[in-house]
């Protein structure tokens, strides 16, 4: 696939950053950041793209389920990265290697909350919608279930990522569920 955005510049929608490609420079900062318009546990913000596109998802689920889903986490900078980094690396990345620090991936959680950061997050109503419907919001969920081997993460059914409705739909369709895998990279199961 010849990509439309650059995979490694890290103000491109389809940036790559996994532990085999690092942010460059490892401490890059977006420039476009807004808070985002939704339900929280900390305050979210993302790139401007990723804000609206997120705030339309929140929105459509509300209306088609009345329930809700929040943000638990989103941008992280560098030095919050390092804060949240536990040193296991198929849960948390290092700093520079997140996909938070992008400002378009974040982390969605119930309301109220249940089965925060766990598998079991991907059974609630709102994980079952966000597998269903968050491709038509640009989306996709980063770390899928037994892709460990190419994304170096466990099942994470709670981090959904922006990459745009053209690439999300495509990897939809084609059935391919890592921007690895999608793009001929190199799997990335260790720094």
């Amino acid at each position: 696939v010849c990509p439309k955005h650059s995979l490694s510049d890290p103000n491109s929608i389809w940036v790559v950053v996994n532990k085999k490609r690092p942010l460059s420079p490892k401490s890059w900062v977006p420039k476009d950041l807004v808070k985002v318009n939704a339900l929280y546990v900390n305050t979210p913000y993302l790139r401007s793209v990723a804000a609206k596109a997120a705030e339309k998802m929140f929105a459509a689920y509300k209306k088609d389920t009345g329930k809700q889903m929040q943000v638990l986490s989103s941008y992280r900078s560098y030095a919050s990265q390092q804060a949240v980094y536990t040193g296991n690396d198929t849960l948390t990345a290092r700093p520079g290697y997140s996909e938070h620090q992008t400002g378009l991936a974040l982390d969605i959680d119930a309301v109220p909350r249940t089965c925060s950061l766990q598998a079991c997050f991907a059974d609630t109503s709102q994980g079952k919608w966000l597998a269903k419907h968050a491709y038509a919001y640009g989306f996709i969920l980063r770390y899928p279930s037994g892709k460990t081997s190419v994304t170096g993460y466990q099942f994470e059914p709670w981090h959904y990522r922006y990459v745009g409705v053209e690439l999300a739909t495509d990897m939809r369709a084609k059935n391919i569920k890592t921007l690895e895998e999608y793009f001929g990279l190199p799997a990335a199961p260790k720094y």
